[in-house]
């Protein structure tokens, strides 16, 4: 899935990628559900994030490149239940 990820005032272009989407299951109230797991990796200096802090082992504190894990559940609701007084009108 291609979409734009907007970062500290950045907007860039970004592809995620969505796996596992679940079969949909009905819950006790109607509602109908399903679930996906979608990652990607951006690169923060892309977005201005280019603080960092060298470490006394070598290296730097945080990496340049970070992985973004997102887990969805998506729900489509029941119908509202009409709510009619079963009364003739007047």
């Amino acid at each position: 899935m291609a979409g734009d990820l907007t970062l500290h005032g950045v907007t860039k272009p970004v592809i995620l990628d969505v796996e596992g989407l679940t079969n949909q299951v009905k819950d006790q109230r109607g509602n109908v559900k399903t679930g996906a797991a979608v990652t990607t990796k951006i690169n923060r200096s892309d977005f201005g994030l280019t603080w960092n802090r060298a470490v006394e082992t070598g290296g730097v504190a945080v990496s340049d490149e970070v992985g973004i894990i997102i887990d969805l559940e998506l729900v489509k609701k029941a119908p509202a239940a009409s709510s009619t007084s079963g009364g003739s009108p007047k």
